[in-house]
């Protein structure tokens, strides 16, 4: 189905299933413990063995030697494997460093070699029996140091990078009576999601079957082939339950390659859970950023000037973390500079880490516009909505498609009880405590990507659907079942959901906020066709037919949806594709975050009291699982802001905490209450569902407003996340 025009009424309008709050279909299978992820096929893949990785203990340089004698004659190990075993290994298309180190090493922990034995605890014994002897080579692992020299990114290939502007920046910022010219710093950040990187891997002959834990199906397939150098159709990718990704699981990891190395090693299944203190350094991270933002505006508060500009560090070939973008699109100003720059460092690989670029982007852009309220003696809820936009600021010809900012920004501040803020900072106390209020917009982009299904209508009513979408704990079953159920008219009872398989047809699969909106317009056109199939075998000569009810309607003439596979059941196979709308259109969602914190006037301690997150996401197809969503991403933003970082050893090249126990994240004693709105919207220019994504909306904002917060409890402005007490704990108020 091509979606080249905007959509039209269709059957999901009627919102008999679709829009409601549907519990999760899959949530009786997770609370009882019999969803098997991927360490867990044990029926598929009965007597595997275990494999335990060794990383590498250098962050730059190469291998000298490895003696594995004494781990080989260790009790129970079947086999170790090495790049000299594996042989000549390709990189895949998603990954910037290799997945299997040496003789080059590339980063600290970089798996070096896997060691298989018949249990986990003798793999892992034998593992320490590994002697390894390297030649340290000196590297780059200071950000600040390394981006006095960096490029700017965004040149064309062979050429220098640029800088994207619109008007003059520099003669209207000089000449705008207020400005603002601030730095902001954001950290790296882990993913730390609770089912660790696991694959279980078995050969039947020349085919490859792996049960992973992977939010992109067809990506890591094709790169599984060819980082093994074989025919995609002869690799397998199986993952229907995800316990959590936020984008480190967006790509082929070392996990899947080393249980496939293994498992062809040594003849038989093999199950690879990385450890813990491994995944921080190993796999992927969310780059940190030095930030550089100038406002210049009447005083009135009309923004005539806005410059962003960042630099981050990755690998050699990695890219940048894109914290400018929102920058580009969220508040009015016709003169306008934004850049990036990129710093080849030798830390482990940046990349992908929920809302990519807006998360960190956001942390230091709506700081910066709650400092330039309180230099124009504004309002910041005021000054955000007199600076609105209707129009892409860098090409007013493109509208958006809908933006609804002002009326999230204002229904907040009112539900929030925002007229109650005391403007001047370190005025209310309640006790011992200091408090606040912050606000922040809330800005993610939509994307539109391809994405297919198979739906079958059985004999007996049912109706299966199967896609390689995956669900990573967002839901995807249940918003699929219920696209499945409003379509065809059956109860959703009636629906069974098959994801994360590599043999069903491609999706868009888990990210970017663009699976849930995507994958179910690929539903969509799936059932489009096998509609047309229905009517066709039950004689109905127009195509304007209803189904409701396990009933199919046209005109004066009523039949069962049944009868219409009386003799046999119907397949019908599609996918979305999409046109020019995006283009055309500028595709957001938006929102407003709230905060009220408590900061102990005595030890500086910061804790939330109160979050209110109000959304523009069109379409909300599941509202239960959608405010699930959003507090979750609430959540997260609450740790980049208080506590997330991940400590840097400059002199050797890694993530000193890299396990819980010295990487802290929210627990539930650190939240509040956290109410959700969604406001009423349906966006006929994203697709049939009319609907976008609130994911990664959920996360973008948080973190600033959490600080305006603190910041107005104490008077204290931090720039530099995470905002830990001993930031300010030496400048809070004078206790009386």
């Amino acid at each position: 189905m091509k979606f080249t025009e905007p959509a039209s009424a269709n059957p999901i309008d009627r919102m008999t299933v679709v829009g409601r709050p549907h519990d999760r279909i899959d949530g009786p299978r997770k609370t009882t413990g019999t969803a098997a992820y991927a360490y867990e096929r044990h029926a598929e893949a009965p007597n595997a063995a275990y494999g335990w990785i060794i990383g590498a203990a250098i962050a730059k340089g190469r291998i000298r030697s490895m003696n594995l004698d004494d781990a080989r004659g260790a009790p129970g190990v079947l086999g170790i494997v090495t790049a000299a075993e594996a042989g000549k290994l390709n990189k895949g298309n998603f990954n910037t460093a290799k997945l299997l180190g040496g003789p080059e090493i590339d980063h600290y922990h970089q798996a070096v070699a896997i060691v298989i034995a018949e249990s986990f605890e003798q793999a892992r014994a034998a593992a320490g029996l590994v002697r390894i002897d390297y030649d340290r080579a000196k590297g780059q692992y200071d950000l600040d140091e390394a981006l006095k020299t960096a490029p700017l990114t965004g040149g064309e290939e062979g050429k220098p990078g640029k800088e994207d502007r619109t008007g003059s920046f520099e003669s209207a910022f000089g000449a705008a009576p207020v400005k603002l010219d601030a730095e902001y710093t954001t950290p790296d950040h882990s993913h730390a999601m609770m089912e660790p990187f696991a694959s279980l891997a078995i050969w039947e002959g020349d085919q490859l079957t792996v049960w992973t834990s992977n939010q992109m199906i067809a990506w890591g397939r094709g790169d599984l082939a060819k980082t093994l150098g074989m025919p995609k159709e002869k690799v397998r990718l199986i993952s229907p339950y995800v316990g959590g990704g936020f984008g480190g699981k967006l790509f082929l990891r070392t996990d899947a390659v080393m249980a496939a190395l293994g498992a062809k090693a040594v003849g038989r299944p093999v199950k690879v859970a990385m450890q813990r203190p491994l995944m921080a350094n190993n796999a992927t991270h969310r780059p940190a950023t030095t930030q550089r933002i100038r406002i210049g505006a009447t005083k009135d508060g009309a923004i005539q000037a806005i410059a962003h500009e960042s630099g981050s560090g990755d690998q050699p070939g990695g890219g940048p973390e894109t914290a400018v973008n929102q920058t580009k699109l969220l508040y009015a100003g016709p003169n306008r500079l934004t850049a990036m720059r990129l710093a080849v460092l030798n830390l482990p690989e940046g990349n992908a880490m929920r809302a990519p670029g807006e998360a960190p982007g956001m942390m230091a852009l709506e700081i910066a516009m709650d400092e330039m309220a309180e230099k124009l003696g504004m309002d910041p809820v005021a000054f955000r909505v007199k600076n609105d936009t209707q129009v892409d600021p860098e090409k007013p010809d493109r509208r958006f498609s809908q933006r609804q900012l002002v009326r999230c920004l204002e229904e907040g501040a009112q539900r929030f009880g925002w007229s109650q803020r005391n403007a001047r900072p370190a005025q209310v106390r309640d006790g011992r405590w200091l408090v606040g209020m912050g606000v922040a917009a809330a800005f993610r982009n939509h994307m539109n990507m391809k994405s297919g299904a198979r739906v079958t209508l059985n004999k007996d009513g049912r109706v299966v659907v199967e896609t390689d979408m995956t669900d990573i704990g967002t839901g995807s079953y249940t918003i699929i079942a219920q696209t499945a159920a409003e379509m065809m008219g059956v109860p959703m009872d009636a629906v069974d959901v098959r994801l994360g398989d590599s043999d069903y047809p491609v999706s868009a699969g888990s990210g970017g906020q663009f699976g849930a909106a995507n994958a179910t317009a690929g539903v969509y056109a799936a059932c489009v066709k096998l509609r047309e199939a229905v009517a066709q075998r039950l004689g109905f000569n127009s195509a304007d037919l209803n189904f409701a009810d396990g009933q199919v309607t046209g005109g004066n003439r009523s039949v069962a949806l049944r009868d219409a596979v009386a003799s046999g059941p119907l397949t019908a196979e599609d996918r979305i594709e999409f046109g020019d709308l995006d283009k055309t259109w500028q595709l957001s969602t938006f929102g407003a975050h709230f905060v009220e914190v408590g900061v102990d006037a005595y030890t500086g301690v910061t804790r939330l009291r109160r979050m209110l997150a109000v959304c523009a996401a069109g379409r909300i197809l599941n509202p239960k699982a959608a405010r699930s969503q959003m507090i979750g991403a609430m959540t997260m933003g609450v740790g980049s802001a208080l506590m997330e970082e991940l400590a840097v050893d400059k002199r050797f090249g890694f993530f000193v905490n890299h396990d819980l126990a010295g990487y802290e994240v929210p627990v539930h004693a650190d939240i509040p209450h956290q109410e959700v709105i969604f406001l009423e919207e349906a966006d006929d220019k994203a697709n049939p569902m009319k609907a976008k994504g609130v994911g990664e909306l959920g996360l973008c904002g948080v973190g600033a407003a959490v600080a305006n917060a603190v910041y107005n409890a104490t008077g204290v402005r931090i720039r530099d996340y995470p905002l830990t007490l001993e930031k300010h704990l030496d400048r809070l108020p004078a206790i009386v």
